[in-house]
């Protein structure tokens, strides 16, 4: 009995025998090859280039709509600027709705999450995943789960911002 605790000793924890018969180096080699084979290859250049290509087709429809606002509906910059938001917003939420918009996001990559198209995009989503839990529980609890951080943050900093200006103008440096 003694010389099997002896025996028991002698052997290392990373070289023990497995109920399989394989020993915990070879299972991590096995899982490393198996992340190899399994992760999919990207090339950042195309990546890059899709992200590019997909925001600035997003940019070229926002700006045909300001275009068009200011010129053809005579509306003035800021009046059309409003305009141009809203309704890239409600493009957004109505792709996202029928899925197109996570094809775009599939493809195109941060290129379709970095317009305010993305932000629209991430309530829509919540609020479409979490219906099934109902109006209150569902979509009121849970539609601001990944934009509730964007809009916090957002305004603290514009909150941080605008005292440093205050304290700043107070002091006469701006």
């Amino acid at each position: 009995m003694e010389s099997a605790k002896q025996e028991e000793k002698k052997v290392s924890g990373a070289e023990k025998e497995t109920a399989s018969g394989q020993s915990q180096k070879e299972k991590e080699q096995a899982y490393r090859q198996h992340v190899e084979q399994t992760t999919p290859k990207y090339s950042m250049s195309v990546r890059m280039a899709k992200a590019f290509i997909t925001g600035g087709i997003i940019c070229v429809i926002g700006q045909c709509i300001l275009n068009y606002a200011t010129n053809a509906m005579g509306l003035d910059k800021e009046t059309a600027g409003s305009w141009c938001s809203m309704l890239l917003v409600l493009l957004s939420v109505v792709f996202t709705g029928f899925g197109i918009y996570n094809k775009c996001v599939e493809w195109g990559g941060a290129g379709a999450l970095v317009p305010i198209t993305g932000f629209a995009n991430s309530v829509a989503s919540a609020a479409i995943e979490y219906q099934k839990e109902g109006q209150v529980y569902g979509i009121g609890c849970k539609i601001f789960t990944i934009a509730g951080p964007v809009i916090l943050y957002g305004i603290f900093t514009s909150w941080v911002l605008g005292l440093l200006y205050w304290i700043g103008k107070m002091m006469g440096i701006l």
